[in-house]
């Protein structure tokens, strides 16, 4: 192998907190990478004890130790009697080594502490597993998959302190053949024919989560900015205080598609505050908010708010899903948290795994928003004014 810097390790060397965490596409050179720093460090520090692992001897066999060996051989630093094969561990001259073994291995998840950890596609090995090693980690511990669905790193280690997180595609591999990149970026074109190659897009393209099977919300399209000659519709408001988010949701509608954009999301605002966000905001557009409100509601319109609340009736929240789901469906790529409830709320099954309409998942947050507004506009298509930009 020749060994090439490129701009994923570039970017992955300038991660400082412990816990990095390296979500990419296809060929984003993810875990090469990683190794590379790692085998530099075990190289420039004595005594560095680093586990490689991943879900199977034979996966790390096909995968990271064959990419591990490689790179050696490629830097000329492979020595044969400094490999156990019978232990896949590699000892440097310094005292340093770099093992590899897999979670299906307790005594190894249980056993010796260690300085460093790998955990290679952790979206293949349990959280348990993740919690057994990682508190046997003194230094800096490496997380690297492709994200096809939500999992535990997700709800368990994104936005926890000391962890740093990246996205890499493709396009950060500056030594990936052309007939490569080539075939990676058909998927683009195909990706506007189905949802299967839009998910893949997503998911191996752009590095972005995929959807998980069962989404309430499957058939949606990112958009990074608003295009001219859209149409304003209004706003939907789901109101939180201490355990949920305030969030604002702005619908709009271009030719025949509607898009959402996240305006708002904040834990701790009092009608006040949401308020002056208003005002400051310059929002002046009508607002569709949670009946369930009564109270919030009519404080916001005594300060001169155009708000009201949505109508409900029965089933009204699969009510609401359906009539998102059967118009073309945009998301602004700055909306964060909508887009995570999205990848996050399912409809839930029974014994059989028959679907349900029922959603489970995510705490629906935004998309009650999204729901609301919508729901409004499509019962009541002349309320509200329409602004051209």
């Amino acid at each position: 192998m020749q060994v090439k810097k490129t701009e994923a390790l570039t970017k992955l060397r300038s991660l400082g907190s412990r816990i990095k965490v390296v979500r990419g596409g296809t060929s984003a050179g993810k875990t090469i990478c990683i190794l590379l720093i790692l085998i530099d460090y075990a190289i420039k520090n004595p005594d560095k004890e680093v586990s490689v692992v991943s879900e199977s001897v034979p996966h790390l066999r096909r995968g990271a130790l064959k990419d591990f060996l490689s790179i050696l051989k490629g830097l000329h630093r492979y020595r044969d009697n400094q490999f156990n094969k019978s232990t896949l561990k590699y000892t440097f001259t310094n005292g340093s080594y770099i093992e590899f073994f897999s979670t299906d291995q307790p005594d190894k998840l249980r056993g010796a502490r260690r300085t460093d950890l790998y955990m290679n596609e952790a979206n293949n090995i349990p959280f348990d597993a993740y919690n057994q090693l990682v508190v046997r980690t003194s230094g800096n511990v490496w997380l690297d998959y492709n994200p096809s669905s939500l999992f535990w790193v997700d709800k368990e280690v994104l936005g926890q302190k000391d962890v740093d997180y990246i996205t890499l595609t493709y396009k950060d591999n500056d030594s990936l053949p052309v007939t490569i990149v080539d075939e990676i970026e058909k998927a683009r074109k195909k990706a506007k024919t189905s949802t299967y190659w839009r998910n893949w897009w997503n998911v191996y393209g752009l590095g972005q989560t995929g959807s998980l099977q069962g989404a309430c919300i499957a058939d949606w399209n990112y958009i990074d900015n608003l295009p001219d000659g859209i149409r304003l519709l209004g706003y939907g408001m789901d109101f939180g205080y201490s355990v949920d988010p305030t969030t604002l949701i702005a619908l709009y509608k271009w030719n025949q598609a509607y898009i959402f954009d996240e305006v708002l999301y904040k834990k701790g605002m009092l009608n006040s505050d949401i308020s002056r966000f208003l005002f400051d905001k310059q929002i002046v557009d009508r607002v569709v908010a949670d009946s369930a409100e009564p109270k919030s509601i009519a404080e916001l319109q005594s300060y001169g708010h155009v708000i009201s609340g949505v109508s409900k009736g029965r089933d009204s929240v699969v009510y609401g899903l359906n009539l998102i789901n059967q118009n073309e469906i945009y998301i602004t790529s700055n909306s964060k948290n909508l887009i995570r409830e999205l990848q996050g709320y399912v409809w839930s099954t029974d014994k059989e795994g028959n679907q349900l309409q029922k959603p489970t998942g995510a705490h629906p947050d935004c998309i009650d928003a999204a729901r609301y507004i919508m729901t409004d506009t499509l019962e009541n298509p002349t309320k509200g004014q329409y602004f051209i930009y």
